[in-house]
């Protein structure tokens, strides 16, 4: 049974040192080859040498436009990170596509459904499917995510009328659908899975949590939040401030489940760079040193305010012949963890091996 405790003990293993591997597969079959100290390694199995002990993993329903993030791909990238020893954070988008705090639509398969308590029940039945198919492989996550960056809900069948803020009834009984199908198979099996409730900046979690509250929104185990300089008007200066009042506001665990950083303003394919200069915080320029100081820095202000630990997004995104809809190559090759030339592992990675132990005296509020 999961416990929370007023003050838990808490030591490195615990801390989240997380990466998102979500692209691996598809850039490797994309020809991608990664190196440390000039020798080719396995992504995976480099980055939990280096400290990974948490690998995140998005999935789609049924993407038409991509073999990837399906169930079958993330069964086997929950396969490589548990043979790395890593615990397993599942990101249900609820959705055939990118699912963010802008854009939720629902999978095409759902979109006959009659009412919303004939979609809830699909919610719940597919949340309930996916896992114990997981669970009958050997691949059970350790936590899951009930939607991806749901400032604006979930699942939306009309755009308008099932936005957040016009029916956030209709949003949080969605949600509670995911929470209870996520419960209902840990109690089935006897398997803890932490449930994290997932939001796009640190200044949109207190508006959108009361509201979601006042809805009506189920229990859950963590707050997981999206933090980028380039979206969020939180500084790392106010951060800590930040999350320390949100833990004490809702008595949730928090953790950082996204979040990079550039190491560069170059780019290396003709796939325009997200992060640009507008990404970086005062005092990091965008260089190796910079990114790598950046990342600890950020890792000691989510501990040292009692949170768990950050997840960096797409650490492996490097250029290759895979294409996106936007360009041939990688929009996010200048935050990826490894360069340019040969796709060599730089030091913005030593933030996954760094010795927090000062900051991590702080209480913790979830056990296994």
């Amino acid at each position: 049974m999961l416990a929370f405790l007023a003050s838990a003990p808490s030591s490195a293993d615990e801390t989240w040192r997380g990466v998102d591997l979500s692209y691996v597969n598809e850039l490797e079959d994309c020809g991608a080859r990664y190196r440390v100290h000039g020798e080719l390694g396995d992504p995976v199995g480099v980055l939990a040498d280096k400290g990974a002990n948490l690998v995140r993993l998005r999935l789609w329903h049924t993407p038409d436009w991509t073999n990837y993030s399906t169930l079958n791909d993330v069964s086997k990238s929950i396969a490589r990170g548990k043979a790395e020893g890593m615990r397993v954070l599942l990101d249900f988008h609820y959705s055939d596509d990118w699912a963010d705090p802008n854009i939720q639509s629902a999978p095409a398969a759902w979109h006959d459904a009659e009412s919303i308590d004939e979609l809830a029940a699909r919610l719940h039945k597919y949340t309930r499917d996916v896992l114990l198919t997981l669970n009958d492989q050997g691949r059970l996550p350790d936590f899951v995510q009930v939607g991806n960056e749901v400032n604006n809900g979930l699942a939306h069948l009309d755009p308008d009328t099932d936005a957040w803020q016009t029916n956030p009834m209709r949003n949080v009984q969605l949600l509670n659908a995911g929470i209870s199908s996520v419960r209902d198979v840990s109690r089935e099996l006897k398997q803890d899975i932490g449930l994290v409730m997932h939001i796009a900046q640190p200044e949109n979690v207190q508006p959108w949590l009361d509201m979601a509250l006042d809805a009506g929104l189920a229990d859950f185990d963590i707050l997981g939040v999206s933090y980028y300089g380039e979206w969020s008007d939180v500084s790392l200066r106010e951060l800590p401030g930040l999350l320390r009042d949100l833990r004490s506001r809702y008595e949730k665990d928090i953790a950082v489940v996204e979040t990079a950083y550039a190491w560069t303003l170059d780019w290396n394919d003709e796939a325009n760079n997200i992060l640009g200069e507008q990404s970086l915080e005062p005092g990091y320029p965008a260089t190796r040193a910079g990114q790598r100081r950046y990342l600890i820095d950020l890792m000691n202000s989510v501990l040292g305010a009692g949170g768990l630990g950050i997840v960096y997004w797409e650490p492996a995104w490097i250029s290759s012949r895979c294409r996106t809809r936007w360009g041939r190559g990688s929009h996010w090759e200048n935050a990826a963890l490894f360069d340019f030339r040969k796709s060599e592992l730089i030091e913005g990675a030593d933030f996954l091996g760094h010795d927090y132990s000062q900051m991590l005296s702080g209480e913790r509020l979830w056990v296994e």
